[in-house]
């Protein structure tokens, strides 16, 4: 199998889809790697390493595109690599179709294979190629609520965990049961603040038993939402629907209600957002300001700590690919459940029904396709 990795173009975007240990691994499987120039440089891995490690490093996108069977990403292809798509090529990256009209038809026209780490799904519900991203972005939240509560950066000008004599401040998560939520209200709580963990009362259970300190839990509907949001100095959306569109938990009547120079951190942008006034920021321009109150809704918040984040995401993904490329697609995902609910699109049918519901298009099941 000829496996690609492409550096990533999307604004910001400093990870890389594997580490050179990962090329290692498969490359010793039998697999031919190839790595375009410089895909690892923002994330610390050289092109030497990737060649020592068996890759060979190839000048362009297009001759990765070109030549793989399998291209391994970490955000949603953009347009100019859509173009380089070719008929039963499989891309296994982020997607989150849900949110991603254009995309999606733009596969279901190319024929390709897309397989979507988000909705990789084990037995018991969880998404072991989501989880690694949730643990980064939902422990960055705070760190950079915290940023833009200063007043040098628009903010109210409150230190998150207030001082001796003065109130720290009030974190809303939305979502925290959720692994997002649960890292951020662990985080916020480390970080000296009140944290408020809005969810249902089995995860909140399960969060309650996992953090102690000021800590307070509320169940969720849309009265407490709006109580809640109208004292937070932050509000972190983290509520997810695995390959659905985020529900909206708090509206925008609900936002008019905060404090100027609060800070919202919607984790849940890739998915469309849980906050009515969320709409999605970049790096390079991370934030706007609706009714006073700060909007950060960066859609790969992860990107800014490169380094951790391919690491981690290597380290979930690799077993998949492996699987992937030891097996070829129908093997491995007939064999693997979990796999199988990866796939999105697939000889040009839309094969996931949240994805299916969220877009407006016909469903197919995997199975009547393979």
């Amino acid at each position: 199998m000829i496996i690609g990795i492409p550096k990533e173009i999307k604004i910001e975007e400093h990870r890389v889809g594997v580490t050179p240990m990962g090329v290692a691994t498969l490359t010793q499987a039998g697999h031919k790697i190839l790595v375009q120039a410089t895909a690892g440089e923002d994330s610390g891995f050289a092109d030497d390493e990737y060649a020592k490690a068996g890759a060979t490093v190839v000048s362009s996108a297009k001759e990765v595109f070109d030549q793989a069977n399998v291209i391994c990403k970490v955000k949603e292809p953009l347009p100019v690599e859509c173009d380089m798509f070719h008929r039963d090529q499989l891309i296994f990256t982020y997607f989150h179709l849900a949110n991603e009209e254009k995309l999606t038809h733009l596969l279901m026209d190319a024929k390709a294979t897309a397989i979507a780490y988000e909705t990789v799904t084990l037995p018991d519900g969880s998404l072991p190629l989501l989880i690694p991203m949730s643990w980064v972005a939902g422990r960055l939240a705070p760190q950079i609520a915290a940023h833009y509560l200063e007043k040098t950066n628009k903010g109210s000008g409150k230190l998150l965990s207030g001082v001796p004599g003065v109130p720290p401040c009030i974190v809303v998560v939305l979502g925290a049961g959720g692994t997002v939520g649960s890292n951020a209200a662990e985080i916020a709580l480390g970080m000296g603040a009140r944290v408020i963990a809005i969810d249902f009362p089995t995860p909140l259970a399960r969060l309650s038993g996992m953090l102690r300190g000021r800590l307070e839990t509320v169940a969720s509907n849309p009265s407490n939402i709006a109580s809640a949001v109208k004292e937070a100095d932050v509000v972190i959306g983290a509520v997810l629907i695995a390959g659905a569109r985020s529900p909206v938990v708090a509206t925008k009547e609900m936002v008019k209600t905060m404090k100027p120079g609060s800070v919202i951190v919607d984790v849940a942008v890739d998915q469309g957002g849980c906050i009515e006034t969320t709409r999605a920021t970049s790096h390079s321009d991370p934030i706007y300001i609706v009714d006073g109150v700060i909007h950060y809704c960066v859609t790969n918040i992860p990107g800014i700590v490169p380094r951790t984040s391919t690491m981690a995401l290597t380290n979930a993904t690799l077993p998949y690919a492996l699987k992937l490329a030891n097996k070829g697609f129908v093997n491995a995902v007939k064999e693997d459940g979990a796999l199988a609910k990866g796939v999105n699109v697939y000889k040009g049918y839309v094969t996931n029904a949240p994805v299916a519901t969220s877009l407006g298009i016909p469903y197919t099941p995997l199975a009547e396709l393979i």
